[in-house]
This record gives C-alpha cells, sequence and structure tokens, in this order.
C-alpha cells in the first residue's frame, strides 16, 4: 500500500514538532516550504529548514520560488495533504486545491478565538486562563476552516509566552497524532466555524510594550508576561531611564488611596504601586546597561519614586 504524500508548509517549534510527528506516521513528504528568520527577531526557536535537511526532505523557502512556481511544483507532486504549521503566509486557493485529500492548518489558539497571528501573545495580554491549539482545514480566509480537533491547555497567572507556546507545541503535536489515522481514512470530524466579529487579531509590533502605568496592575502584569523575553519586552521609564521590565507579580498589597503611581521598596524588593491601588513587585527588569540589581535597588532606596 503507497503513502500518503504530504506537502508540509512550516516554521517554529510547532512546524518542527509537527513535520516530525508526519515523519514518524509514515507519512511521505517530498517538499517542505518554510520561511527565511528575520533578523529583527530572538530566535529562540527551533528551525523547520534544519530539520527537514537532517531527515533529507527536500526544503525551500520563499525567495527561492514564487506563487507560481509553487503551484506548478504541487500540481506535479499532487500532495493527497497540505498542512501549514506555523507557517507565516495564507496559502491562496489555486495551491489549497492541488491537496487531493485536503490542505489543513494547526493554530495555536482555540478557534475561533484569536484567528490571526501572535494567537499566544493576545491571549496573555487578554487575561486568558486557558489556549490550547486547532487543527482546521484551510479555506481562503485565515483561520476560518472546518474544525477538525482542539486541545485546550491552561494558561498560569505568571506564566509568560514562552512558556505557553511550550504548552501550545505539545497540544498541536498531540492533537495531529491522534486526528491522522481518521484523516487517513476519510472519517475526521469537520465542525463549522462561527465567524464572529472581533476574533481577529494582527501582529503585535515591539512598541505595543509600552506600559501606560494608568492601567490596572493585572493588565500590566498581563502586558509583561506576554511580551516577556524572548519577545521584545514591555518598557517604560522610571526615574528618567528607559528600563525593560521582564517579569512581575502581583502582589497581595494595596496602595494607600491617593498616593500616585510609584516605585517603593519593601521587604527587601521593589514594587509599583499602579493606579488602581495594586502592586506589582518587579522580580527582573534591564536598563540601557543590564540587568537591574532590583534587591540592590531597594536597599537604595530611601523614598518613593513616582513615575509618569
Amino acid at each position: 500500500m503507497s503513502r500518503a504524500r504530504a506537502v508540509v508548509f512550516a516554521y517554529h517549534d510547532v512546524g518542527v514538532r509537527c513535520l516530525k510527528t508526519l515523519i514518524s506516521a509514515g507519512f511521505e513528504i517530498p517538499l517542505v516550504v518554510t520561511v527565511g528568520d528575520d533578523p529583527r527577531e530572538a530566535h529562540w526557536y527551533a528551525s523547520v529548514a534544519a530539520t527537514a535537511a537532517d531527515y533529507g526532505l527536500t526544503v525551500i523557502a520563499p525567495a527561492q520560488a514564487s506563487d507560481s512556481q509553487l503551484e506548478r511544483a504541487l500540481g506535479e507532486l499532487q500532495p493527497d495533504f497540505i498542512f501549514s504549521f506555523y507557517y507565516r503566509s495564507l496559502l491562496g486557493a489555486p495551491l489549497l486545491r492541488a491537496a487531493r485529500r485536503g490542505a489543513l492548518n494547526m493554530h495555536g489558539s482555540l478557534l475561533p478565538k484569536y484567528r490571526g497571528r501572535a494567537p499566544v501573545n493576545w491571549a496573555i495580554l487578554s487575561g486568558e486562563r486557558e489556549t490550547g491549539a486547532t487543527l482546521h482545514y484551510m479555506v481562503e480566509r485565515a483561520d476560518a476552516g472546518d474544525i477538525v480537533d482542539q486541545l485546550a491547555v491552561p494558561i498560569l497567572q505568571d506564566d509568560d509566552a514562552r512558556e505557553v507556546f511550550a504548552k501550545v507545541t505539545v497540544a498541536a503535536e498531540t492533537i495531529l497524532a491522534r486526528s491522522l489515522p481518521a484523516l487517513l481514512a476519510g472519517t475526521a470530524a469537520r465542525r463549522p466555524q462561527p465567524l464572529v466579529p472581533g476574533q481577529y487579531f494582527g501582529r503585535r509590533e515591539p512598541r505595543d510594550g509600552c506600559i501606560d502605568w494608568s492601567r490596572p496592575a493585572p493588565e500590566i502584569h498581563n502586558l509583561v508576561r506576554a511580551v516577556a523575553p524572548p519577545f521584545p519586552g514591555a518598557f517604560a521609564q522610571v526615574a528618567g531611564e528607559r528600563w525593560q521590565i521582564h517579569r512581575t507579580r502581583v502582589s497581595a498589597r494595596r496602595a494607600p488611596a491617593g498616593v500616585g503611581v510609584r516605585l517603593f521598596a519593601a521587604d527587601g524588593e521593589c514594587h509599583i504601586a499602579c493606579a488602581d491601588g495594586g502592586v506589582l513587585t518587579l522580580r527582573a527588569a534591564a536598563d540601557a546597561r543590564g540587568a537591574i540589581d532590583l534587591a540592590a535597588l531597594a536597599r537604595q532606596l530611601a523614598a518613593p519614586v513616582p513615575l509618569a
């Protein structure tokens, strides 16, 4: 019996783990399409290109082939399936039609929530207590096709984006592995998604990490962990300097009414009193010189420092 043939469009950790899942399941993979690394980003994730090369697979990046060339290549390869695993571009209708048995995408949220870009970061920023991965059929509109399977993962109150992304990666691998038998048998579930306004989210830019100290403490904490390194990070002016705020914790303390937003020291730690009276404990921060010794700063702070 011939093996199922799949062309894979993939990037990032989800791309690597799902590609390995297909290999382990015995798929024939005549082509892997990935994207070049963005020099503006920290490359903390695994390489699809290196993984494909390690398995002796043919791998190309977009600069090596136009859409029309890809269409011709897929027409010649006649894949049973096309899979997109965290690939960074939408696949057009001509490419999707090349899959004889289906074109499917793995998305890093519990669709229909958080369609679009950076779903893990947006879920944390919004204060969600869970997210997950969704395997769905691809249509021309992003993240809108019928759902095959989903798996939820928890978002703990101090989880940052990298920690949640690791959980989503495991969820993606799990649901792909358990969905493959039904996909091959032609019995996989297809649950339509409702299209509701406000469910699409765009790419986040480094400037979006600017902290607004007038916001409630939990919202600031969510921003900090949503963009914590290796993402661009949250930042603010503190004592006349630009600080990168890498890690915070919502404190049980409450600030006295009317004192304003301020940096203060207590019990050997640095804290920020926020506009809602909530308090954030600073756990990691940096300035232009590097990591800030917050314990030493706490010993030096003789009086609270107002923050803009």
